[in-house]
């Protein structure tokens, strides 16, 4: 378990962290999410012991980071894929890990082969792919057997065949009753894989709660209903109190979980349905709404090329 309370940082006068308090409980993949700039990375660091918060605590099962004799034993975590030994070979990036924590030798060969790097184990890292960095790193997180697991963007890089492995990774683990926090900035993968969600931007706090209660509260649902009997079902839907919005491509939609009610209306007066499918908005529109006010870097379209005024001025023609 992670416990953070009131964890604060401050670089001068920029707030990168401002009064975190939340848990990362064992048991469930809980999502850490939120814009560029919003202050995952510097969480995951103070976590790690390697930045020191300017104020409140964090715990790792009780202790702090610092307090954990041989660490790779309670918590494993990639942050970056890239602080490799280039010169070192993997099998040796990791013994030397292994080493330094009082982990059997035998454990290298072990995560090697579970992230699927035996072939190339005794090559150096640094001709490894990016994809290839990131199974090292996550080889290295796995190497304790640690209770705890903590991932910073761990399917940068990876083919589809090892985001479906990182994903089921993920899930065993927790399904083990580990702690397993993941940041990434892939929606529809987070989506597929945490239960749990902490949001944050500008360094503060936005929601703690379900992946299934941050959508409902955060997105639009509605019912989407086509028929070859519009107008007389607008009649009866308006008869029957039910606001209908009229969209492109022949649909209608409702606002909200109505679709038993129209469902019955429509089949009370012998009314056709093609169509009548309840819609939950994804997990990318809930947190886009939510972080709207939070996000610090904002793109725009890029504006159309201006002429100068004096373009062409000396132009004679041909």
């Amino acid at each position: 378990m992670i416990e953070l309370e009131g964890l604060t940082k401050r670089y001068g006068e920029k707030v990168a962290v401002d009064h975190l308090t939340f848990t990362v409980r064992p048991g469930i993949v809980t999502g850490f999410l939120g814009p560029n700039g919003a202050g995952k990375s510097t969480t995951m660091r103070m976590i790690l012991g390697l930045d020191r918060p300017t104020a409140g605590d964090v715990r790792i099962d009780g202790r702090h980071y610092e307090q954990l004799k041989d660490p790779l034993t309670s918590i494993g975590a990639l942050l970056d894929a890239k602080a490799v030994h280039g010169g070192r070979s993997a099998y040796n990036h990791l013994l030397c890990l292994a080493q330094s924590n009082g982990i059997p030798a035998r454990r290298v060969a072990e995560v090697l082969d579970a992230v699927g790097l035996t072939a190339v184990a005794r090559k150096k890292a640094k001709g490894f792919s990016y994809g290839m960095g990131q199974r090292l790193g996550i080889a290295g997180a796995l190497l304790g057997d640690p209770r705890i697991l903590m991932f910073d963007e761990p399917v940068n890089g990876l083919d589809p065949e090892g985001i479906h492995w990182i994903r089921n990774l993920m899930k065993s683990m927790a399904t083990q009753g580990r702690t397993v926090f993941v940041s990434s900035h892939l929606m529809s993968e987070m989506a597929l894989t945490a239960e749990h969600l902490v949001v944050i931007g500008q360094g503060r706090l936005l929601a703690d709660t379900s992946m299934a209660d941050f959508i409902r509260q955060h997105s639009r649902a509605y019912v989407r209903i086509r028929t070859p009997q519009r107008e007389r079902l607008l009649d009866v839907l308006h008869e029957g109190g039910i606001t209908v919005v009229e969209t492109g491509g022949g649909a209608l939609e409702v606002e909200g979980g109505k679709a038993e009610r129209i469902g019955e209306l429509a089949a009370r007066n012998g009314i056709v349905l093609h169509e009548l499918s309840p819609q939950q908005a994804s997990l990318e529109e809930a947190f886009m709404r939510l972080t709207a006010e939070s996000v610090e870097y904002h793109a725009h379209a890029e504006p159309t090329a201006r002429v100068p005024q004096d373009w062409g001025a000396g132009w004679k023609g041909a």
